[in-house]
């Protein structure tokens, strides 16, 4: 079965609590459960990982590719707009990577606008609130 590797990035465990009227009412948990229900139904598995440490997204990085996971899907959190050690790591490996937002980051504060990592995505999804990752997981399942 093909696996798809879900990475959540800072502050992402505070979904349903941090700034509801910019991220939304569902938790991070709320949004595990769906994708694991939607990837039951697209034949895929998934793994669902958020850390505050980049270090961790980056090894996170580096084991997907080594482990021949299929697709990763990544929202970077405040990371897309300032790490290059994380953009590097994306474009480090074979497997693509979907970056994905919950907000549109293009209608937010301008030190949102550029993303770091979008350069070395497969693509990018932003702006449909929990439903970024249900796009992305289609996306990443078809891929």
């Amino acid at each position: 079965m093909r696996k798809i590797l879900v990475l959540n990035g800072p502050n992402l465990n505070r979904l349903g609590t941090r700034e509801p009227a910019v991220y939304g009412a569902d938790t991070l948990d709320d949004i595990a459960a769906r994708l694991h229900a939607q990837a039951a139904e697209l034949g895929v598995e998934v793994d669902v990982r958020q850390s505050n440490h980049e270090g961790h997204l980056i090894d996170w990085l580096h084991e997907a590719a080594d482990a021949g996971v299929h697709a990763v899907i990544l929202n970077a959190g405040g990371l897309t707009h300032t790490s290059v050690a994380l953009r590097d790591a994306v474009a480090a490996i074979p497997t693509p990577v979907i970056e994905v937002h919950l907000s549109n980051p293009h209608a937010r504060e301008s030190f949102r606008h550029r993303s770091l990592i979008a350069g070395v995505c497969k693509g990018s999804i932003s702006g449909f609130g929990a439903g970024s990752y249900s796009l992305a997981l289609d996306a990443a399942a078809r891929l």
